[in-house]
């Protein structure tokens, strides 16, 4: 089930409309729990984490998968449950559009999200 923050929320709308800025998801994170509707829980900002540029692929059938690879460095000591899309690459930083959970939890010092394997719905 997808998690959709007030931006998501708004960027839709606008969409739906033709109204406004609509691409207010450039950009994952990884999260140690559910992000909410609010984007808690993001991986902790040391080592070498940060969020990464996303591209997308057309939505169909209400949702829409990450167009390319996106490989992440962690501590390796935290499980990542959950996936969040921002508006900004900085951690602290941006409008939180959307969460998800991942397929199953992952704890690595390089997490790899494989293009096609990050899906969000909209519902």
């Amino acid at each position: 089930m997808a998690l959709l923050g007030t931006a998501g929320a708004n960027a839709a709308l606008n969409g739906l409309a033709g109204v406004g800025s609509t691409n207010v998801m450039p950009f994952t994170a990884l999260h140690t729990a559910t992000t909410g509707t609010t984007g808690t829980n993001e991986n902790a900002n040391s080592g070498s984490y940060a969020r990464q540029a996303t591209s997308w692929n057309a939505a169909s059938g209400g949702t829409m998968t990450n167009s390319g690879a996106l490989t992440f460095s962690t501590l390796g000591t935290v499980a990542v449950t959950h996936a969040g899309e921002w508006s900004s690459g900085t951690y602290g930083a941006g409008n939180f559009a959307i969460g998800a959970p991942l397929g199953s939890s992952v704890t690595s010092a390089s997490i790899t999200i494989a293009a096609g394997a990050l899906s969000i719905a909209a519902s």
